[in-house]
């Protein structure tokens, strides 16, 4: 059974209709509803696109966190070839949020890094719902060093709400290895490419999406804070998310026009969850040929560029 989002309930309603007469078309040749069922889906997928196409910041913060968006691991199976994870931070232990290893894309080798969030209780809970502690962002410095000591191109899938906040994360140095993380990333001679597929949250995002080109889903999001956490800060009244959502400037669209991100790829009507071989594709040809690109530079130009980029960040940058 399909997920509907609270504003998608309309278009819920056409679409249980539509099935209920095909149920009762089944029943016997002597009753054809296809006809009618046919006009419903019609008016189903008109409202659908007037609906994705006027979506508001809050409503694109549901859309990017819909459990039945592929994650990580869907595009890890998809996208590449001989995937072999590698686990542990060498210091302390293995963190099964941030997923990482060595795969073929394109019959090339490459690094790649990504959060996973699960697809359901139990392994969201295996996953810790995407939020990473320290040993998982101490896992990606030692696999972007790799990546660097062999020349490999590092491609990372962001979806997290943000870092994990427990009191052992924080006593293990969570902001220590954000912040070596993310100096990595600005670090290493190899090309390194970004795509927000979900949330994009805070520092655990940025701790692997500082790249030399940034993408995001049509429908994610990114985001210093979550809406929820800004109400809550600013407001102190959990009844001002949808304020703070807009506030933000999270949309992928939003942040295309500051500068702050590279593309936006475009989602298949109704949101990836809808279509998630299509959305995935999408995805692997803009890594494709992003890669093409990247893979032509010196490793000092890369570096420079990729400096330049994030220090040019600001109120003068949009475009």
């Amino acid at each position: 059974m399909q997920h509907y989002l609270e504003f998608e309930k309309p278009i819920a309603e056409i679409e249980a209709k539509a099935s209920e007469l095909r149920a009762m078309t089944q029943g016997g040749p002597d009753l054809d509803l296809s006809t009618e069922a046919e006009r419903l889906d019609e008016r189903a997928n008109r409202l659908l696109k007037d609906t994705y196409t006027s979506l508001n910041p809050w409503q694109k913060c549901q859309v990017a966190r819909h459990p039945e968006r592929p994650h990580c691991r869907d595009y890890v199976d998809r996208l590449f070839n001989e995937f072999t994870a590698l686990a542990g931070d060498r210091k302390y232990s293995e963190d099964e949020a941030m997923v990482g290893g060595l795969a073929r894309f394109d019959d090339e080798p490459v690094v790649i890094l990504g959060h996973e969030k699960g697809h359901d209780t139990n392994s969201r809970l295996t996953h810790n719902f995407g939020m990473a502690r320290p040993e998982g962002y101490r896992k990606a410095v030692r696999l972007m060093e790799l990546a660097d000591r062999f020349s490999l191109p590092v491609i990372t899938l962001v979806d997290t709400p943000g870092a994990y906040p427990g009191k052992g994360a924080e006593e293990r140095g969570q902001s220590e290895a954000i912040a070596r993380s993310t100096e990595s990333c600005l670090r290493i001679r190899v090309p390194i490419i970004s795509v927000i597929i979900g949330e994009g949250g805070s520092g655990g995002a940025v701790a692997i999406a500082t790249a030399d080109r940034v993408a995001m889903l049509e429908h994610s999001i990114y985001s210093v804070i979550s809406p929820e956490g800004c109400a809550s800060i600013l407001w102190k009244d959990p009844e001002k998310t949808r304020q703070a959502a807009a506030a933000l400037k999270l949309t992928a669209q939003d942040l295309e026009a500051l500068g702050v991100i590279d593309a936006v790829i475009q989602e298949p009507l109704g949101g990836a969850q809808r279509n998630r071989t299509e959305t995935i594709d999408r995805v692997g040809s803009w890594i494709s040929e992003t890669l093409a690109t990247l893979r032509k530079k010196k490793p000092d130009a890369l570096l420079r560029s990729r400096r330049r980029k994030y220090l040019g960040i600001g109120p003068s940058s949009g475009r």
